[in-house]
């Protein structure tokens, strides 16, 4: 049997540190992960580091019966090969009982602030490469979605009575696409999060919780309304193309509708409502209790889906936070008399590094600047 390289070095990094970075645990299959953790539970990660060390590609499948009927060193399995030799797990499950390991402390999964996070329904928190391709596992084996590149789909091939959760968790500088069970397209920006089930049931309304910004692109279900909560507002609708914008600190949540329509309201005040055409914002503001209407360009509050930012009439403040969020920096400004400027610019992320966005800025209102990694000091 041929042991994984990868899982080895994994092995040897816990073993000795105590921790791993979570980007590199996305090298071992979703099913490897999960017999580490019963590892490192039961105490015995060391016994199987030696024992993967030490395999063998002569040694014949009756010899490794033999280790475990013998009771000795506690066994890992062929993790090429899990499904065939699921059964020495089950043995290696049972020798914890009967040698009464002591446990260890636990690893510790050290997290990269840039990493896109994955919340599953128990807790465990799965890191996505923004270049990967694999597919979501729960415990029982169902196979909930798949995951390829900056994006991930869901399924209902499969019915189920009980809503069950899963939260992605987008960091600053990256963007993510995710497509619901029922069809629902949602595009989440930098810095947002959204908890949503892994599937939708009959008789129940689709309901999501949004953080941050996102385009949905609901599917219709006229039995089914599709329901956004955010910070005190309720987005309701059956079938439409619409904007949130909820950051936590924005003092205002926008909702901008791009096709069909949608309710407003404060989930609160039944009484506070309003209901959107095509081409309209509607505006909450947690101070002043109300939604405010009003007619816009819709492409300003979507063209972030391509990499466009554009800015009209939007303060130097409010600049710096969108800033630190598309492109993952932090903005230091010494000139607070430009926090109040006016500005209208348009740049493209995926062309203009931040560094090309501050010298355009500096030409028209004079100040200087200096990176330093991910800080910049405006001067």
């Amino acid at each position: 049997m041929d042991s994984n390289p990868n899982l080895i070095n994994i092995l040897k990094e816990i073993v000795t540190n105590g921790s791993i970075d979570a980007s590199k645990m996305v090298l071992l299959s979703q099913e490897e992960q999960e017999l580490i953790k019963e590892l490192e539970n039961n105490g015995l990660l060391e016994e199987a580091l030696l024992y993967v060390e030490s395999m063998d590609a002569d040694k014949s499948w009756d010899e490794l019966k033999e280790k475990i009927n013998s009771k000795k060193n506690p066994i890992i399995i062929n993790w090429r090969n899990i499904f065939q030799y699921a059964a020495v797990f089950l043995c290696l499950l049972g020798l914890v009982y009967v040698f009464q390991y002591e446990t260890k402390s636990p690893v510790k999964v050290v997290i990269p602030d840039d990493a896109i996070q994955l919340v599953l329904e128990n807790g465990d928190i799965q890191v996505l490469s923004a270049n990967g391709e694999q597919q979501i596992i729960k415990k029982d084996g169902q196979v909930v979605a798949s995951q390829k590149e900056n994006a991930i789909s869901y399924n209902s091939n499969k019915s189920i009575d009980k809503l069950i959760y899963n939260e992605i968790k987008i960091p600053f500088g990256k963007t993510f696409v995710i497509t619901l069970s029922d069809g629902t397209v949602v595009n989440l920006n930098a810095g947002s999060s959204l908890k949503y089930p892994v599937q939708f049931i009959k008789g129940h309304s689709r309901e999501v919780v949004l953080e941050g910004e996102a385009f949905f692109d609901v599917t219709k279900d006229k039995k089914h309304p599709f329901i956004v909560k955010t910070r005190g507002v309720d987005v309701k609708v059956l079938g439409t193309k619409f904007n949130v914008s909820s950051y936590k600190e924005d003092a205002d949540i926008n909702t901008v509708l791009v096709e069909g329509s949608v309710s407003l309201s404060s989930a609160s005040a039944s009484n506070v409502n309003e209901m959107l055409v095509p081409g309209e914002k509607g505006t909450w503001n947690n101070d002043k209790k109300g939604i405010a209407v009003e007619k816009v360009d819709t492409r300003i509050y979507t063209e972030w889906m391509t990499g466009e930012l554009v800015f009209r009439k939007a303060s130097f403040r409010d600049i710096i936070v969108k800033l630190e969020r598309v492109y993952n920096v932090k903005i230091q400004n010494k000139r607070s008399e430009l926090l109040d400027k006016k500005f209208n610019a348009s740049f493209n992320k995926n062309i203009e590094s931040i560094e090309t966005v501050l010298e355009t800025m500096s030409k028209i209102q004079d100040f200087t600047f200096k990176k330093e990694g991910k800080l910049i000091k405006i001067n």
